[in-house]
């Protein structure tokens, strides 16, 4: 078991690695918002744009929640259920074949591991976090 110090260091590490990491897929949606928009639309999203700068802006909500410990279960709650449902409707695997078939398949997968990471921070949410703002609802 890691001493007191050390988790509060680990715990604050994968805070911020996997908040950063949101925060910067988050800043990517709008930087790249044409292209994404472009997929967004050959998906079947309504307003594709829209989507776009709507999901860009909640993961970067999300991603800084939780990597400074403020409003950490709204953060937390609205990227798993972001990551889950867009795991499903833009990363349909099962539909295609081949190398596309793969490469959505990674995606898919990938959001369903950060959905699970979004839900781990969220059952601790109502924890005091070392480290932290400790602001929320």
């Amino acid at each position: 078991m890691l001493e007191t110090a050390a988790a509060e260091a680990v715990f604050l590490a994968a805070r911020v690695v996997f908040g950063g990491v949101l925060v910067f897929m988050g800043l990517n949606h709008f930087m790249n918002t044409a292209e994404m928009a472009g997929y967004a639309e050959f998906k079947g999203l309504p307003a594709p744009k829209l989507s776009v700068l709507g999901s860009g802006g909640l993961l970067v909500f999300g991603g800084l929640s939780v990597a400074v410990g403020a409003f950490a279960a709204v953060g937390a709650g609205a990227l798993a259920l972001f990551l889950l449902v867009s795991a499903v409707t833009m990363h349909d695997f099962w539909s295609m074949e081949g190398e596309d078939a793969q490469n959505e398949m990674t995606s898919f997968l990938k959001n369903v591991y950060g959905a699970a990471g979004a839900l781990a921070f969220l059952a601790v949410a109502n924890t005091q976090w070392p480290y932290a703002l400790n602001v929320g609802l």
